[in-house]
């Protein structure tokens, strides 16, 4: 593999994945710098993107041109939807729309604007930050995993509204570019919201929710508290699976598993059903959905598969935090932060969805993984290693000047993957 011309097809793939991205030229070659420094730092930190660049200039002046450029209004939300415009094919009729409300913390930082406190996930407890909301697409039981939003926000923003409003903004805008029919939202408790279930139902999408508990549902014609029903619930089909404990050992867990027909007090027009699943826990587990159960055991088992994938997926926003330090960002200005954490969607979608979708493609994501060159192995989760190889490739080009002054938005032309290695498509 020759480093050199394989960074500088990764550079061309880069600017061939920009090309329609719908902003000035300025703000366009700003986006491509930040993916490429991103992919080769592993980090959202303007002056190691800075760095990757290499001009030919003092180091200052090309991280202060990121920073101008980063305080651009509105940048955050165009990448968005472009990200999920690009990403759409990949959302078919069953696949899950996975939605995790996370936090982006910053105990030590005091100047940073719009400062909140949220709940530190890692650490527990609380600590000052910012909050996150991811979404990726996914299909049940699969291994292909498609990014479609990171949006971040604080509510001592001005114009904050609520924590349900900047939620929905996202669903919104998956919404809109997806397509009515297409998708499933897999939410876990943190979606127990009435205005959710409402914003679901007027625009008639299909969504899993686990239940909290105490929330009122109701069953043939009356009202019941979730877990008191689901207590009562027979759970006739039973199934084994295997989960990881804390020193790394298998162990097998028996879960049972029933459902009732139910609806939500307010909407009674609306048919539900509550699977409900013991086996996790002292108490059972529930989870509201608008898919239509019945008493088939395929049909019951891939609907807790579809919800058992939402577990799985918490590791492509650990992958985002550890690949790309997202929590190393020392940008202070509000717009900067949301913009730097739409680059850092971009490199996502990059390396997550756009490389390897062709066999074309496929042959820069081998050489990728190759360069990873990982003493154990690819892991389960590839893109970490994925990741790793897009850093080795760039890092390791001798440092030679890309002039991404003289790219072109939308002049690229898709380059030969099989010419540059050798390798044939049957």
């Amino acid at each position: 593999m020759h480093v050199a011309q394989t960074a500088l097809r990764l550079r061309e793939q880069m600017e061939s994945f920009l090309r329609n991205l719908p902003v000035c030229k300025t703000a366009w070659r700003f986006c491509l710098e930040s993916l490429y420094g991103i992919c080769e730092s592993q980090s959202v930190m303007l002056s190691r993107i800075a760095r990757s660049l290499n001009e030919p200039i003092a180091l200052i002046k090309t991280e202060n041109r990121l920073s101008r450029q980063a305080a651009r209004q509105g940048l955050d939300a165009a990448v968005r939807d472009f990200v999920i415009a690009q990403g759409a094919a990949r959302i078919g009729c069953d696949t899950l729309l996975v939605l995790d409300p996370s936090d982006l913390a910053k105990p030590y930082a005091t100047k940073m604007e719009h400062l909140a406190r949220v709940r530190d996930g890692s650490a527990g407890g609380q600590a000052n930050g910012y909050w996150l909301c991811q979404v990726v697409g996914v299909e049940c039981g699969g291994e292909e995993i498609t990014p479609l939003v990171n949006h971040l926000w604080s509510q001592d923003a001005p114009g904050f509204r609520s924590e349900n409003s900047e939620i929905l903004s996202c669903v919104g805008a998956v919404a809109r570019r997806v397509g009515r029919g297409r998708g499933i939202w897999v939410i876990d408790r943190g979606g127990d919201r009435i205005c959710l279930y409402r914003a679901f139902l007027r625009m008639q999408a299909r969504f899993l929710v686990r239940l909290v508990g105490n929330r009122d549902v109701i069953w043939n014609g009356q009202k019941h508290r979730a877990d008191a029903l689901a207590a009562s619930c027979p759970t006739p089909y039973a199934e084994t699976i295997w989960r990881e404990g804390a020193e790394g050992a298998e162990k097998p867990i028996r879960l049972e598993f029933g459902y009732r027909a139910v609806r939500l007090p307010g909407f009674e027009t609306k048919p539900l059903g509550m699977l409900v699943v013991k086996g996790f826990g002292a108490k059972p587990l529930m989870i509201l959905t608008t898919e239509p159960l019945r008493k088939n055991r395929q049909r019951l088992w891939w609907m807790l598969q579809a919800y058992l994938t939402r577990w799985r997926i918490e590791e492509t926003l650990r992958f985002a935090k550890q690949s790309y330090a997202l929590e190393d960002v020392r940008v202070l200005t509000y717009q900067r932060l949301k913009n730097m954490m739409a680059m850092a969607l971009l490199a996502m979608f990059f390396t997550m969805a756009y490389i390897g979708r062709q066999t074309k493609l496929a042959a820069l994501c081998h050489h990728a993984l190759e360069a990873a060159k990982r003493f154990f192995g690819i892991p389960d989760f590839k893109y970490y290693a994925i990741a790793d190889g897009l850093r080795k490739i760039l890092a390791g080009r001798h440092k030679q000047t890309f002039k991404f002054d003289s790219a072109s938005k939308g002049d690229h032309a898709q380059p030969d993957m099989l010419d540059l290695f050798g390798l044939a498509v049957t």
